[in-house]
Parts: C-alpha cells; structure tokens; sequence
C-alpha cells in the first residue's frame, strides 16, 4: 500500500494516531499561512481536531506524485465558515514517513 493510500485511510477511518504513526518523528509542519514550522508534537493536537471534525470537508483529494522522496497531494477544502481553498500538499519522505509538510492555499469563491 503506498503511502497516499495509507493516509487517505487514516483520513478516512479519522485515525488521528495511525495517521502520527505515518510521520518521522522529526517532523516539521510549515503553516503556508506565516511560513511557521511546527513540530510533531504541537501539530498534533491540530490534526486530531482536523481529523475528528465534521464541520472541515475535503473534497477531490487526490495524489499527484509519489515516489521514496516525496508526496505531492491536491485537495479542496470547505471550512465552517462557509469559505473554500484549493490546497496543494507537499510531503517531503525519510525512511518511508513524512519529515517535512508544506502546504499552498488559494482562496476559493463560492
């Protein structure tokens, strides 16, 4: 099972720690909002909501590419707010789990 199918089984079963269990743990998040790196163990209590919320909906995710080093996904997100990004994914992989995460939104109207 490649990488993408694991996460997006995670994602689906909302399995917030096989999910953490997918990333090394030197893990670094960068928040595409301030350009923020966020470690590990404060990201996940963000995914955890994430994850478990049923107000966040992702629509068309899908995988671009992935080979040893990388994952790039794409996918689109509704928030509670009634807004909508386009959000390009980019994992960087090290021994067959993410180190790093980098995300790109764009805005999307409704």
């Amino acid at each position: 099972m490649s990488l993408y199918e694991k996460i997006r089984s995670c994602m689906d079963d909302k399995d917030t720690e096989g999910y953490l269990s997918l990333m090394h743990d030197d893990f670094v998040f960068v928040r595409h909002q301030a350009g923020v790196e966020v470690s590990k163990e404060d990201w996940a209590p963000n995914l955890k909501a994430m994850m478990e919320s049923d107000m966040l909906e992702i629509i068309n995710d899908r995988c671009l590419y992935e080979n040893d080093d990388i994952l790039v996904m794409h996918q689109v997100m509704k928030f509670p707010d009634g807004t909508s990004e386009a959000v390009m994914i980019v994992n960087t992989l090290s021994g067959g789990k993410i180190i790093r995460t980098e995300t790109g939104a764009t805005p999307l109207s409704s």
